[in-house]
């Protein structure tokens, strides 16, 4: 009877502690479409392994970014903050300065004076990595590895090459392959390949202890670069709008194999895995669709700051549900620090997810939520989102009622437009001063597509 009572007391004990830490991996994509999923309803995009993680998870039916382009986005993942808090709202770094800055291009990052996520896990005694794209800065002082990461394999820049630079010498430092801290060499076959072998290698060597992975894939930005054994693949689409299809079954075949390594080593149960983008599709440039949504990169319009969203830890999450309320990526640090059995900074604008996808919590996880680049801003309140512009009237929408965003209701309820706005300004009184100026063509071209405001016809969905 003894010596069952304490098999039992170890059982549960064992139990106890496998769930006090999970593992956690990021996936992250980069300029995906809203809509180019199969767990999304996509018709013509084959993504079987995140359908089927979608089906062992929850769907965040409205997930937001932080920021509508990639380095702000990333900044705000990665601090657990509104980017602009700390000034970096305006461009992707690097980037050209106005004449009068004293910055360069390559001194522009991610600021060192407070924890990003890495640092946050590392203190719980996780094994941080990142794989993949960093964008937070190519000068030393910002490098995953002084910024909360053990390991890193991947490149500082916001963007490169699928395939191996022949010659690598001749260009940018911050578009070459590196490992950890200066070890530059390229890869061998196709870039989104590599860096799923990469994680699996990690998770492989950190299998006995907490991992986080943070897994930032390029795919599927720019170059439209499709692995040349998925050259027959779709056939039924043509151009850019082909090709993203390819490099997302790409980037979904490597989802898959990290998946399945978890699966392999045993820890699939106890890993708490989020797949997302960093800010809707471009659309004209790698042929995405945000479909049903108006919108792309670098407007506030749903289609390109709503992004997919998967959440999954089987050991303790329900499957095959979705979450309809908003959620941000503001609140994977609260999460990802709470999971790991520590407590989230008050500093942290997110909150920790679990209690509401258990259904613990009926709230809202947040009753208002804003955006702001430069002069453009907007902020949804419930269901209702104001838009602001620096040359034209608001536009007021309803989202549970018009998603698009076609309908503007500006006129007919004047007084909320007022108190929304009033909301907005209070929020920007908090908020530092934009470290960077808006200058390259590109972001001025984000700029001007706040005029877009179609939907991708439903037949190329």
């Amino acid at each position: 009877m003894w010596i069952k009572s304490c098999l039992m007391i170890l059982l549960f004990s064992l139990s106890v502690c496998a769930f006090e830490k999970p593992n956690i991996v990021l996936l992250f994509a980069d300029d995906a479409g809203y809509g180019d999923f199969g767990f999304q309803g996509s018709h013509h995009f084959r993504t079987p392994h995140l359908d089927a993680l979608a089906e062992d998870g929850v769907v965040l039916t409205q997930f937001y970014v932080s920021g509508a382009t990639c380095g702000p986005s990333r900044a705000g993942l990665l601090s657990g903050r509104y980017q602009q808090r700390f000034g970096f709202e305006e461009i992707n770094v690097p980037g050209i300065m106005s004449p009068n800055s004293k910055l360069l291009g390559d001194e522009m990052g991610l600021p060192t004076d407070f924890p990003t996520l890495g640092n946050y896990l590392q203190d719980l005694g996780y094994k941080t990595a990142v794989f993949g794209k960093w964008h937070m800065g190519v000068a030393d002082r910002y490098h995953p590895l002084k910024r909360g990461f053990d390991e890193f394999y991947g490149f500082r820049g916001g963007a490169r090459s699928f395939f191996p630079y022949p010659q690598p010498e001749k260009q940018k430092h911050e578009n070459l392959l590196e490992r950890n801290f200066g070890e530059y060499k390229e890869h061998k076959g196709y870039l989104t390949d590599a860096l799923a072998d990469e994680a699996c290698d990690f998770i492989t060597r950190h299998r006995d202890k907490p991992f986080f992975a943070y897994v930032s894939f390029n795919a599927v930005h720019t170059p439209m670069q499709p692995d040349p054994k998925d050259k027959d693949e779709f056939p039924q689409l043509t151009g850019n709008r082909r090709k993203v299809a390819q490099m997302t079954l790409s980037l979904d075949r490597a989802c898959g194999k990290i998946i399945g390594m978890l699966k392999e080593l045993g820890l699939y149960e106890n890993t708490l895995i989020v797949f997302s983008n960093d800010n809707g599709g471009p659309m004209d440039k790698n042929g995405s669709s945000n479909y049903p949504f108006s919108g792309v990169k670098g407007t506030q319009l749903e289609g390109g700051i709503r992004v997919p969203g998967v959440v999954a830890w089987p050991a303790k999450l329900p499957k095959g549900g979705t979450y309809d309320f908003p959620m941000i990526t503001l609140d994977l640090i609260p999460t990802f620090v709470t999971a790991g059995g520590g407590v989230p900074a008050e500093m942290l604008d997110g909150v920790d997810m679990l209690p509401y996808l258990l259904g613990e919590n009926k709230e809202r996880p947040h009753q208002t939520l804003h955006w702001k680049m430069e002069t453009r801003g907007a902020i949804r309140d419930g269901d209702w989102k104001l838009l602001r512009f620096p040359d034209r009237p608001p536009r007021l929408h309803n989202l549970a009622t018009d998603p698009g965003e076609q309908v503007n209701l500006a006129a007919e309820y004047p007084d909320l437009v007022k108190e929304l706005f009033k909301k907005q300004f209070e929020w920007e009184m908090e908020l530092e001063r934009p470290r960077f100026m808006l200058r390259r063509e590109e972001e001025a071209l984000s700029a001007r597509r706040a005029d877009e405001f179609s939907v991708p016809p439903a037949a190329d969905y």
